[in-house]
């Protein structure tokens, strides 16, 4: 499915969201249909935070979308390299960098927290979105960190980079509407 096709597939699973009018298909004859395969339409880069459930937020049933989460969903070796094998072997041609509203990740990032070295490397990588957003208040930094890690994207991988079709957005979740701003 190309790139355009996903996006609308993922922005119409949003508005059913938001409309407490979700259809997603978890049941015993899908799961039994992914047993040799998946053929997902869109890979989600999402924070980990337990508000944020992508499947929910897109209403995308299993098999339909390729999620990746990490605090800040931020570009690591292993989200870096999860994207890529979807890129590469599921043919998947949209990416989707989503971060969202009161990000505790980007907070700490903000703060300068550094209680512990794997925390402190986590954040390092949210930095770049403090110092270059024009704004210190959180949901501008999540803003700019989604952007950021959507470039990252590129720069760090020849396999999405040379990916043919492939197209990278990144989105905001509203925590309370449940609205995602395509940024």
């Amino acid at each position: 499915m190309d790139a355009g096709k996903a996006l609308h597939l993922l922005i119409e699973g949003n508005d059913r969201y938001v409309a407490d009018n979700e259809n997603i298909d978890t049941s015993a004859s899908v799961r039994s249909s992914l047993v040799s395969g998946q053929s997902p339409y869109a890979i989600i880069l999402s924070c980990a935070d337990s508000r944020v459930i992508p499947e929910a937020i897109f209403d995308a049933s299993a098999g339909q979308i390729f999620v990746c989460r990490v605090a800040g969903n931020i570009a690591n070796a292993s989200t870096v390299a999860s994207i890529e094998y979807a890129v590469a072997h599921l043919g998947t041609k949209l990416i989707m960098v989503l971060g969202h509203e009161s990000c505790g990740a980007v907070t700490a990032a903000i703060a300068g927290v550094k209680e512990s070295p794997s925390l402190a490397h986590l954040l390092e990588q949210i930095e770049p979105a403090v110092n270059e957003c024009s704004s210190t208040e959180i949901n501008d930094v999540v803003r700019c960190n989604a952007e950021l890690t959507a470039k990252e994207l590129l720069a760090k991988s020849e396999i999405i980079s040379g990916a043919e079709g492939i197209k990278i957005v990144s989105g905001f979740y509203n925590l309370g509407s449940g609205q995602v701003d395509i940024l």
